[in-house]
């Protein structure tokens, strides 16, 4: 069961060097809305590096002589890297917060709110990421791929992290779901089945990537024969739409960036073609598990077989989402480029590598 990706872009492998670490890859979170500047809570925008979020929040809990769970926060940051997030606390504990020191934990700004930050409360991530070893062609061909992400989007997956040290995480999940793996830790259980789950998608957006290319590559007629899932007047319906991800009747789709889910349905197909490329809306895929909304009709024919019984929550989750690229730089002395983008909340910078590269990257050791 091979980790499985399928590159949206057509473009040769481009070569560079890139390491996840604090000096070349920084993330800065853009909360959900501004905060009031009066309330109960202590609002903190805390900068790290070398530390993963829960490392952070218990060094702060010990120096306060609170419980972790007492902290508020939106998401949890990458360890190798430079990060900027916010969290909070009550504000009685202000007096301690205010003598914290800590040489890879710095207290930037503080504010206050009336509530506590929760869970997925932000709106997205601020990334800056540095490339080396980029010779001139490569950047030129780097520019180029942004320039299409920046116009027509990219896929959404599970970035490598989501699988573990030997990528095998969601082997794991599944043999525990078998039950030929026995595992007591809950929180441990979890996180492989969630890897499990991760990879459900991963595996189901790339069987919808390789159709679109097929869509792309072939006449209806020919279609029925290479793919064969579908009839001719339906592949027909594919290929009108001008969009590179092709929306099938029954897809579950989301108003973008946040919004309510709702049915491709046969008849307003093209209108809803339109809208996805305007980028208003996009489909989502499925996080395989109780409580989810499942695709139907000529969608669900392909979603079947990602969506097994899982006894923990399931969800919906962006299959194609719409980068903002703010700022390529190549500075050709060094050999090196600069990128700085937003995306929003739950995606991974790594994709947005992986897809200029074609390379699979791996947690470093």
């Amino acid at each position: 069961m091979q980790l499985k990706r399928s590159y949206f872009l057509t473009h040769a492998p481009i070569e560079f060097h890139f390491s996840q670490n604090a000096r070349d890859f920084v993330v800065e979170e853009i909360p959900l809305y501004e905060f009031s500047g009066e309330g109960e809570h202590l609002i903190l925008k805390v900068r790290k590096k070398g530390f993963a979020t829960w490392e952070m929040l218990d060094i702060l809990s010990n120096h306060c002589g609170i419980k972790m769970r007492e902290f508020g926060y939106a998401g949890l940051k990458d360890k190798e890297a430079l990060t900027y997030q916010y969290i909070s606390i009550h504000k009685s504990h202000e007096e301690k917060i205010e003598a914290f020191e800590h040489e890879n934990i710095k207290i930037m700004e503080k504010t206050y709110h009336n509530n506590k930050i929760k869970r997925g409360h932000l709106k997205g991530n601020k990334f800056f990421i540095r490339l080396k070893k980029v010779m001139p062609l490569a950047a030129t061909k780097i520019d180029q791929a942004l320039q299409r992400i920046k116009d027509e989007g990219m896929p959404n997956f599970f970035g490598y992290q989501r699988f573990g040290m030997n990528s095998d995480n969601h082997i794991q999940g599944k043999a525990i779901l078998d039950g030929t793996k026995k595992m007591r830790a809950k929180n441990v259980r979890e996180l492989l089945i969630n890897a499990y789950q991760s990879h459900l998608f991963n595996s189901w957006l790339s069987e919808r990537i390789d159709l679109s290319h097929l869509v792309n590559s072939f006449s209806a007629s020919e279609l029925v024969d290479a793919h064969g899932k579908f009839t001719e007047k339906e592949y027909v319906e594919l290929k009108s739409q001008s969009q590179f991800l092709k929306l099938l009747t029954g897809d579950v789709m989301s108003h973008y960036p946040y919004g309510k889910l709702f049915y491709v349905e046969e008849e307003n197909g093209s209108e809803q073609a339109e809208r996805f490329l305007k980028k208003d809306i996009t489909p989502t895929g499925i996080i395989s598990g109780k409580k989810v909304k499942f695709a139907e009709k000529s969608a669900w024919t392909l979603e079947e077989k990602y969506a097994p019984k899982i006894e923990l929550w399931g969800d919906r989750r962006f299959a194609w989402i719409f980068p903002d690229i703010e700022l390529f730089e190549y500075k050709e002395e060094k050999a090196q480029v600069e990128i700085t983008f937003t995306l929003p909340k739950g995606s991974y910078a790594t994709s947005l590598i992986e897809e200029l590269s074609k390379k699979v990257l791996k947690v470093s050791r």
